[in-house]
């Protein structure tokens, strides 16, 4: 009987435009397809909310590869266990995936291939999850980027991304008998005790076939009002592609051509598309600084935040953490998250400015919270974005800026609908209020059952501004 070939998935969870899986089809060997549960020695563990995202996308995974035959194998531990054990148990020839660049994922994937070539065993890797290597894309002088506009240009500069793969002949990859698997209910990966994630099925439907729905709707329907629509959280004109990006049930060159061809059809979309590929490209950069810069979710870009004198104060964490910080737009995006885990992208980003700015909290304390409740958490996007709203990033907005949340509210929720929605004791009194006088109004309307603001704005930006102007000119 032919050897098989081994395909190891990670956070590429598709059969269409995946280079490896294409690869390995092409070799004519049958195909078995592995997963491993990292949970030490390679990536950061996904959060809680990831991992009810990856559970999902697993089984569409595993019903999609058996419609051709192909085996699923489910294996939970130490990758550098695991792989080289499983493609010894199949007698693997050969053994493909798709390069990744985290820089756990990244040493792990260089003692695995290692290994394996020591048995005899081909190794093949391709690029599949970003349009270019972050080690590719350097400066004149051979430099990382740590600005976004000349890295977008530099990327941009290398061409129109390759055209996305179709799904591989399968149906001639099928027969291959597998070692052993888990079982994927044994990994627990569902909460149930309580199953705080009850309302998520209503929201997302995870796996391949979800993904290629959602960005075929975004395409059809939402790209038109993007541009002028994606700040207003009760518009539906957000792609809410980003979990399938971060698991890879869609790639970002399907991403690229399905906007970009409906852009080509119809000229009027030209601004709308353009916005969206720059969003591309931003999911882009925090991979190229995560793949050259020190370990982003925990270390500050620039250093001179290192002295910086947060304050930590558990109940401040905790009211925001559960949204009852007293400001509707803050507390409307945190309950958001909790029962849907996302959040609209202009609320986090006033969420998180809130928590750093308002609250003086270290923005790791907010990253490790999102990581846990985001399903699009991934390794690059969660630290970058929270670096960034910091000030203490790559490419860091001014780092003096501090979003006023009622102001936000009243710009971008003018009708107080997204607040009512996740904020229902809120009252829409409130909407007529202006300025500073909103967020006080509320605990007085409702006769208390709303938090009064957990700090005053005024206050707040003040004792930002004076520690944010001790810092030390000059430090990168």
């Amino acid at each position: 009987m032919t050897s098989p070939a081994l395909v190891w998935l990670r956070n590429d969870l598709r059969l269409a435009d995946n280079p490896a899986l294409s690869e390995a089809v092409a070799s004519g060997r049958p195909i078995i397809v592995l997963y491993v549960l990292e949970e030490s020695g390679g990536p950061r563990p996904p959060g809680a909310a990831a991992r009810w995202w990856l559970h999902h996308s697993l089984v569409a995974l595993g019903r999609d590869l058996a419609a051709f035959g192909v085996p699923l194998v489910l294996r939970r531990g130490a990758a550098r266990v695991q792989v080289p054990h499983v493609a010894a148990d199949c007698g693997a020839a050969a053994v493909y995936w798709n390069l990744r660049y985290e820089p756990g994922g990244a040493a792990a994937d260089a003692d695995i291939r290692a290994e394996l070539q020591a048995a005899g065993r081909s190794v093949e890797s391709g690029l599949a999850n970003l349009l270019a290597s972050p080690h590719e894309v350097a400066t004149g002088a051979g430099r990382s980027f740590r600005v976004y506009t000349p890295f977008a240009k530099a990327l941009r500069a290398r061409g129109t991304p390759r055209h996305p793969l179709p799904i591989p002949p399968l149906s001639r990859a099928g027969g291959a008998v597998a070692p052993e698997s888990d079982g994927l209910e044994d990994w627990s990966l569902l909460p149930t005790k309580p199953n705080w994630a009850k309302d998520f099925a209503g929201e997302w439907n995870p796996g391949e076939p979800g993904a290629n729905l959602r960005l075929d709707t975004f395409v059809e329907g939402g790209l038109r009002d993007y541009r002028d629509g994606r700040d207003f959280p009760a518009l539906a004109a957000v792609s809410r592609l980003s979990p399938a990006l971060r698991f890879g049930e869609i790639s970002p060159y399907q991403s690229w051509h399905s906007v970009g061809l409906a852009a080509a059809a119809d000229g009027r979309l030209d601004g709308s598309a353009e916005k969206f590929l720059s969003e591309i490209l931003w999911r882009e950069f925090s991979w190229h600084l995560l793949a050259n810069e020190l370990d982003i979710s925990t270390a500050n870009i620039q250093r001179k935040f290192d002295s910086f004198p947060w304050r930590y104060d558990a109940d401040d964490l905790v009211r925001w953490q559960q949204g009852r910080t007293g400001y509707p737009l803050v507390d409307a995006g945190m309950r958001e998250l909790w029962h849907t885990g996302a959040m609209h992208n202009r609320v986090r980003m006033v969420a998180a400015s809130f928590l750093v700015k308002h609250l003086m909290i270290d923005w790791r304390e907010g990253e490790r919270w999102f990581w846990d409740t985001l399903v699009d958490a991934d390794e690059a996007s969660n630290p970058a974005n929270w670096q960034w709203v910091a000030g203490t990033g790559a490419d860091a907005a001014p780092y003096f800026r501090i979003f006023n949340p009622t102001l936000q509210r009243e710009k971008f929720d003018p009708d107080g609908r997204y607040v009512r929605r996740w904020v229902p004791e809120w009252s829409p009194e409130c909407v007529a209020g202006k300025g500073r006088r909103s967020a006080p109004l509320l605990a007085e309307l409702e006769g208390g059952q709303y938090p009064a603001p957990v700090v005053d704005h005024d206050m707040a930006r003040r004792r930002a501004l004076d520690a944010l102007a001790g810092l030390r000119p000059g430090e990168g």
